[in-house]
């Protein structure tokens, strides 16, 4: 296998490890708790994950797109804002945790002291990326993996909230410090230089709007829903989703691994045609998917998410919907990326926000399930609004070509 070929397997395992991660420290987190004990994990983890976004849109997606041979000193200059950055957010984290009371503020205060580690080791995965030397993030995600599932697993059944993001936060280290150990050949001997990212007009401030509206904006409403209705909606959509996470790296790995192989297609027609298959493929999966779920005993169910099985199965429907549209929305953006990059912010800002709305509606009409249909019907407006679009693009094709990356230093 070529060295290219071997750098995309090890991309695409990267990307499942990290999304692995994620989903067991939710089932596990669920087994150990209750009902109510999950809520109050998911509402963490729901702010974790907007702010993880956030970073990965500002500092990891900019990164990405550095070329030539200052890389090693924007890897180390993405690497000193994130670490800066996360620690700012994180004092005011456990600012508003020590304001709120009971369980609730212990595990926002828990996520304030940990939330540098689990971003700082998350970013370098970007780091990894630029440098197209994803072998060495499959490395930290891997330890980070294996980290994460030991230390929630010698929690005891019962567990608070607070001391299982303790747990999850502090078993980063080991991965974090494997990730700086392998980054250093590459950035010895430069500079960090933060002030671009606090300039008006830094790359990653559009990054942040499309995020922000494309994805942030469903979170914070799902976290919402906790603050003005009850924090059990918010276990029960986070119980759900949870199940669908192989899906999830399924979608990420199109947008992580489609725009390049798509650019050498040769115009419209070819890159459209790739693009409705992949998205029936992903859709017809995700429709089986949803179909074994909804299938499975409640037995097996409660084995995987405990008490918030009965709460999470009552949304497979709805939830499952949803992610059959996500596959065929996620090519279609994906078409646009490629064919006509400055059309998928004002498509993510208009069916973000009325998905939003759509989510809040459904909650005050029929509660939460209604907010999971709420979330499948504006996931399938979004998907058919993209592939309007883009049948009304010219047919123009988009040439991508790959550059050397320098060597680390000796």
């Amino acid at each position: 296998m070529s060295r290219r070929g071997l750098a995309a397997v090890a991309s695409v395992l990267d990307q499942a490890a990290s999304s692995a991660t994620n989903i067991l420290v939710l089932v596990l987190a669920a087994r150990l708790s209750s009902a109510s004990g999950f809520a109050d994990f998911s509402m963490v983890y729901v702010t974790f994950s907007v702010l993880l976004g956030l970073n990965m849109a500002y500092v990891g997606q900019s990164l990405v797109l550095e070329k030539g041979e200052r890389l090693g000193a924007e890897c180390r200059s993405a690497v000193g804002f994130t670490a800066a950055g996360s620690a700012a957010v994180g004092v005011l984290l456990a600012a508003v945790g020590l304001a709120l009371p009971g369980a609730t503020g212990t595990a926002f205060l828990s996520l304030g002291l940990v939330l540098p580690l689990v971003l700082l080791q998350d970013g370098l995965r970007y780091c990894f990326s630029a440098l197209h030397a994803p072998e060495r993030a499959l490395a930290a995600d891997a330890l980070r993996l294996v980290c994460v599932v030991a230390a929630l697993a010698a929690q005891p059944e019962g567990a608070s909230a607070g001391r299982l993001v303790l747990a999850w936060g502090l078993s980063a280290l080991p991965a974090l410090g494997l990730g700086l150990w392998l980054l250093r050949p590459y950035v010895r001997g430069s500079r960090a230089d933060l002030r671009p990212y606090l300039r008006r007009g830094h790359l990653g401030q559009r990054f942040v709007v499309e995020f922000a509206v494309g994805n942030g904006s469903s979170q914070l409403a799902v976290l919402g829903l906790g603050v003005f209705a009850t924090p059990l909606a918010v276990g029960a959509l986070r119980g759900a989703t949870t199940l669908f996470g192989p899906l999830n790296v399924l979608f990420n790995s199109a947008n992580a691994f489609g725009p390049p192989v798509l650019g050498r297609l040769g115009g419209k027609r070819a890159t459209v045609r790739a693009t409705a298959a992949l998205g029936l493929v992903l859709a017809t999966v995700g429709a089986g998917w949803a179909t074994a779920l909804y299938l499975l005993p409640d037995r097996l169910g409660r084995e995987l998410l405990g008490d918030t099985w009965a709460g999470a199965s009552a949304l497979l429907p709805a939830t499952g919907a949803q992610y059959a549209v996500m596959g065929l929305g996620t090519c279609a953006l994906l078409t646009l990326r490629v064919l006509a990059p400055k059309a998928t912010l004002s498509l993510q800002v208009v069916f973000s926000l009325l998905s939003v709305g759509l989510l809040l509606g459904g909650y005050a009409a029929w509660g939460v399930a209604g907010a999971a249909w709420g979330l499948a019907a504006g996931s399938a407006l979004k998907a058919l609004a993209a592939w309007w679009r883009v049948t009304r693009l010219p047919a123009t094709a988009a040439a991508r070509d790959d550059e050397p990356v320098p060597a680390p230093a000796a």
